[in-house]
């Protein structure tokens, strides 16, 4: 199908889409969208018309609720904040930055309504990690939590206009002079309405375009058909809207479906659970760690009002899977899914569980294992993973595309074995990707970070098997002379990665060693780091 007549004045992120014979295919099935397709009005204003202005939309602890008609109001009145005040035009790039909380939802809504662009932000991250992603996404505006301005206004990126929401923010009063009502831009439904970040193997994120029609495919997708939510549900989840699981789960499901949903700026599995309980939360989203942890802590009980609860991010092994449904009667929906697809694309839910298997392909979607050149492997037999549908991988200018898209598949970075009846079981990872507490962390990043210490002189960095968070970021470091290799290096060499990059990517573990293997050019051979790992300790 052609691309329909775009709404985009600022033409940036259609310009940088990749030539559409790098697309995958795109089976829509029997999903139809208009050409014409504001996401925004879909999932906020239609909803607040069907289920009612004063339905609770957006619950977080300590605050008053907001209503669905609320939500309408501001979101309507941030974007005319951003279009009467600041310039934004559709197509422009909007950064967001802040916790999950309800402003941040309102600005999302307000960026989407403007007909801009949202680059949802995680407020961990530092100087050089925004910058880099302003650079890619082209960004010059932000709309940022007040508490969260520092790095941002310090991060050098040229140009960049901050607008601060919040207590202290400038842009509660500058909605105050705004009407209620706001005229959404008329966007096409393959026009980008969002982009999303995702790490690279290289170290360098990779951003994803998504479209209107996007966003409303993955309710109608795993939502509609394995989450089957209700409008009486609370949801609740852990992850940040800048994940695209965090933003389906915590915003895009719940709104599509008239229920409410609980932000939380930060829990741990304690406090989560303990908000569940106490806002009767009917539907989590969240990583499997945080579900060990809750029953660990002893928190099962307050468990007692879920109906569903979504575990993606990581592997979920059987072993967890069955100590959840022992403790509390939940059946754990073990969800795969990636930021290039959006959301999650094989998945299974009740009586269709296997524990220790991923699940079936989504109703929409189409997957497969195939070898390296892209054949079918016959059950049983591992290779990786294929998957399309009605979302799929469109990076940013990035010749990565044509890593990740072979032959109109979305080859996931993942080995795989089907079994005969289509289940999918997880094996590995074919990257440098290390997936640790749901988040997906780039070993050569943290190498990068390591290395900029005056103490470090080579080091390799790998995910090890971990119990608790399924793998633990290990680095492997080859010392300066005279540095020493005691725990106070350990810690100053944590604390200095914690201050370049995010700092759930620090390594926890650190093991000193003499050299590091490598091949007859000098080139690191991660995948042989873990062969050291057993020497260090015997």
């Amino acid at each position: 199908m052609p691309p329909s007549a775009s709404a985009h004045v600022d033409t940036f992120c259609r310009d940088n889409l990749p030539a559409e014979e790098e697309w995958p295919e795109l089976p829509f099935g029997d999903l139809r969208y208009p050409r014409r397709l504001n996401c925004a009005v879909e999932l906020l204003d239609r909803v607040t018309d069907r289920v009612g202005a004063c339905r609770t939309c957006l619950l977080a602890p300590g605050s008053d609720p907001w209503t669905y008609g609320e939500l309408r109001r501001v979101s309507n009145q941030i974007a005319r904040v951003l279009v009467e005040d600041h310039g934004i035009v559709p197509g422009n790039r909007v950064l967001l930055r802040g916790p999950n909380n309800p402003w941040l939802v309102a600005c999302w809504f307000g960026v989407l309504k403007a007909g801009a662009v949202a680059v949802t932000t995680m407020p961990m991250l530092r100087e050089s990690e925004l910058a880099t992603i302003a650079g890619i996404a082209a960004v010059d505006f932000a709309l940022c939590d007040a508490r969260f301005t520092g790095a941002l206004r310090s991060s050098g990126i040229p140009g960049l206009r901050v607008v601060e929401y919040g207590d202290g923010g400038d842009l509660i009063p500058a909605i105050g002079t705004k009407p209620a009502e706001f005229t959404p831009v008329d966007t096409a439904a393959d026009d980008v309405a969002l982009l999303a970040f995702t790490s690279g193997t290289t170290g360098r994120p990779k951003a994803t375009a998504h479209f209107h029609r996007d966003v409303l495919a993955i309710t109608d997708t795993f939502s509609a058909h394995v989450l089957k939510p209700e409008a009486a549900d609370v949801f609740t989840g852990t992850a940040p809207l800048a994940f695209t699981f965090g933003l389906g789960g915590l915003v895009v499901f719940p709104l599509r479906a008239g229920a409410s949903t609980l932000l939380i700026e930060k829990a741990t599995p304690d406090r989560l659970a303990e908000l569940i309980a106490q806002h009767a939360v009917s539907v989590c989203f969240t990583a499997p760690t945080a579900y060990r942890a809750m029953l660990a802590s002893g928190k099962a009980d307050r468990l007692s009002t879920l109906r569903r609860a979504v575990s993606a991010g990581e592997h979920l092994p059987a072993s967890t899977w069955q100590s959840v449904f022992d403790a509390t009667g939940i059946r754990l929906i073990n969800g795969l899914g990636a930021t290039e697809m959006l959301h999650i694309f094989v998945a299974s839910a009740d009586d269709d569980i296997r524990p220790g298997a991923t699940g079936r392909a989504v109703p929409g979607y189409v997957a497969a294992v195939v070898d390296e050149r892209g054949n079918p492997q016959p059950a049983g037999t591992a290779g990786r993973l294929a998957v399309k549908g009605p979302t799929g991988c469109r990076y940013l200018a990035d010749a990565r595309q044509r890593a990740y898209v072979r032959n109109g598949w979305n080859i996931t970075g993942d080995t795989f074995v089907q079994d005969a009846d289509g289940y999918f079981w997880y094996q590995a990872r074919n990257d440098d990707m290390i997936v640790s507490s749901g988040y997906n962390i780039a070993a050569p990043e943290v190498e990068e970070a390591l290395l900029a210490h005056p103490d470090v002189l080579e080091c390799g960095v790998t995910g090890l098997p971990d119990e608790a968070r399924g793998q633990l970021v290990t680095a492997f470091v080859v010392l300066r002379e005279g540095a020493g290799g005691a725990q106070e290096t350990v810690t100053r060499l944590q604390n200095f990665v914690k201050e370049r990059i995010a700092p759930y990517k620090y390594p926890r573990r650190v093991v000193f060693v003499g050299a590091l293997p490598k091949t007859t050019t000098g080139k690191l051979q991660r995948y042989r780091l873990r062969e050291l790992a057993p020497k260090a300790e015997s």
